[in-house]
């Protein structure tokens, strides 16, 4: 017999959803507290499969949720009540969305007769997200009548979050009062506690003999160099192509690969000298994967006229300067390897050797540089000193650039930034999706605004039982203005006013309100030192804005006169 009481049917539809997202392997639930979303939260708490995590702030919650898909590639669920709560996930959605990172959406919802009323807490949250979402759904209050297809709703939409291009899903569920119910029988599950639905093949197909063949004859040219981003495929596959070619490997923190013998990993400082930038300009560049945070690369690519080819598992294209000439949405890894096999390149030649040769000389110089308690060398510290296995959050301002131009090469290491929409919001509750699903050390790198921005994420990180390690550059202010052309053109007030926007917070307080252990660096040795150890704790490493400023610009002239030199 079907179950009668109205409650009783919310609660075993919500438990049908949680089971078939098991079935399907989904391992993590991020919650805001609310009332209306009462039925699918008692639904989630049930199943001892799911690592739960409860935030206060809907946007904490939302980036928790976003670090799990970033990590992990599979979709946490992230629920919250009705009304404005739902409105602040937006920010995640849209770097999920952006960033190609599964997650499954629920918003609580009142019921229809609710609506437009005047009834508390109830907006319009039907299609809430636009465009950003891959599947929207709203099935109504949960009806016995229509339990047939419950299972398939929530296979569809892991289908939908982890398909070929993977994002966010948005189901707006509506539920009616009383909201604690007892769940019934749930509706038959396919045999063997397999998901009601499954995805067969790649994300993304593998490409035919001819457009390998023509991808190669546009790129076989002696003067080529590979970008590699996040995504960029397998180490092997991208060494065996730079073997192939004779072409260096331009590889960011994301990538994976810097730690190749091919890789160039300062190319930010080596294309800082307009002698080298010149003697180097390119005839084809193949971009694997997402695009590394150097706006000096991207500016010297575009200039270049060079041939660029796109290569991505995912179909969002990346192509700000409108140049790239083929795009091919395949696995990198494959292509790799079957391009190895039909280039030439610069086989034989001195250009990957020449590249290598710079790029030591400027790995030299910054390593001579990076001796005081600056922001480029706490970056290449924190990195340095976390174990084997651990993660690296930056965020999207100065750190992730910090990283990107003076990070030790580490590919045991990962690291992660929301680069999708590079905004600085949910950092730190980024970390704490990464750490929960990995339970492996995660480490953050963060700014000073972007700490306070999301200081919502620091409540109950103590007893989360997660490794999380912040460390923040505190310059009190936006750090990043100050190398923007509006800290020449404005008049100290009005740059302070508009965009020093000094806050006065005292970390190390507002750290320790939380519970959380937080002291002040005085060297870098105490910087290595907390990377090193334990979490969860908060390392305040306190920077003045203008000596920040001149600490990258002594740097890049050190690297750029070492080149011009040689």
């Amino acid at each position: 017999m079907p179950p009668s009481a109205p409650a009783d049917v919310a609660a075993t539809f919500c438990a049908t959803l949680v089971d078939e997202w098991v079935r399907a392997g989904v391992r993590h639930a991020v919650i805001a507290p609310g009332s209306r979303s009462t039925p699918l939260a008692l639904a989630i708490s049930e199943r001892p499969e799911l690592r739960v995590e409860v935030f206060h702030d809907e946007r904490s919650a939302a980036f928790a949720a976003l670090g799990v898909g970033l990590v992990s590639g599979r979709p946490a669920v992230l629920l919250c009540t009705s009304g404005t709560a739902a409105t602040h996930f937006h920010g995640a959605v849209a770097e999920a969305d952006l960033s190609g990172v599964p997650m499954l959406v629920c918003t609580a919802d009142r019921p229809p007769e609710l609506h437009d009323v005047g009834a508390a807490q109830t907006i319009d949250q039907d299609g809430l997200y636009g465009r950003a979402v891959r599947w929207f759904h709203a099935p109504g209050v949960a009806d016995w009548a229509t339990s047939g297809s419950w299972r398939s709703l929530a296979a569809r939409a892991v289908v939908a979050a982890t398909g070929p291009d993977p994002g966010p899903v948005h189901l707006n569920l509506a539920f009616r009062e009383p909201l604690v119910g007892s769940a019934d029988e749930l509706p038959p599950g396919r045999a063997g506690g397999g998901p009601w639905q499954r995805v067969l093949g790649a994300g993304a197909g593998a490409l035919a003999d001819a457009d390998v063949l023509d991808v190669a004859r546009r790129l076989d040219r002696q003067r080529g160099v590979i970008v590699a981003g996040a995504g960029c495929g397998a180490p092997s596959a991208i060494a065996d192509l730079a073997d192939a070619t004779g072409w260096p490997v331009l590889a960011d923190p994301r990538s994976g690969v810097r730690a190749l013998t091919q890789a160039v990993i300062r190319f930010d400082a080596l294309l800082r000298s307009a002698a080298f930038a010149a003697a180097h300009t390119p005839a084809v560049v193949l971009r694997l994967g997402e695009a590394p945070a150097s706006k000096v690369l991207a500016q010297w690519v575009a200039a270049s006229g060079a041939t660029e080819v796109h290569v991505s598992s995912r179909p969002a294209v990346v192509d700000p300067t409108h140049a790239v000439a083929a795009r091919l949405v395949t696995d990198p890894s494959g292509l790799c390897r079957r391009l190895a096999a039909a280039l030439t390149g610069a086989r034989g030649t001195p250009w990957a050797a020449r590249w290598r040769h710079a790029d030591a000389t400027a790995r030299a110089v910054v390593d001579e540089h990076l001796v005081h308690l600056t922001e480029p060398a706490v970056a290449a510290t924190v990195l340095a000193g976390l174990p084997a296995g651990a993660n690296l959050v930056v965020s999207s301002s100065m750190p992730v650039r910090a990283l990107e131009w003076f990070g030790p090469p580490r590919d045991d290491v990962r690291v992660f930034a929301n680069r999708g929409a590079n905004g600085i919001d949910g950092v730190i509750a980024t970390a704490v999706g990464v750490a929960a699903a990995t339970g492996a050390p995660t480490a953050v790198f963060i700014g000073d605004v972007a700490m306070v921005h999301d200081s919502s994420s620091l409540a109950a990180l103590a007893g989360r039982g997660l490794d999380v390690r912040i460390v923040v550059a505190d310059n009190d202010g936006g750090g990043i203005f100050s190398f923007l052309p509006q800290r020449q053109a404005l008049s100290a007030d009005r740059f302070e006013q508009l965009f020093g926007t000094p806050h006065g917070t005292d970390l190390v307080a507002l750290a320790r309100a939380h519970g959380l252990a937080a002291q002040s660096a005085t060297s870098l040795a105490d910087v290595a030192a907390f990377a090193g150890a334990p979490g969860p704790g908060v390392l305040r490493v306190g920077l003045d804005r203008s000596t920040n400023v001149g600490a990258y610009e002594a740097l890049h002239a050190a690297v750029v006169k070492a080149l011009d030199s040689r």
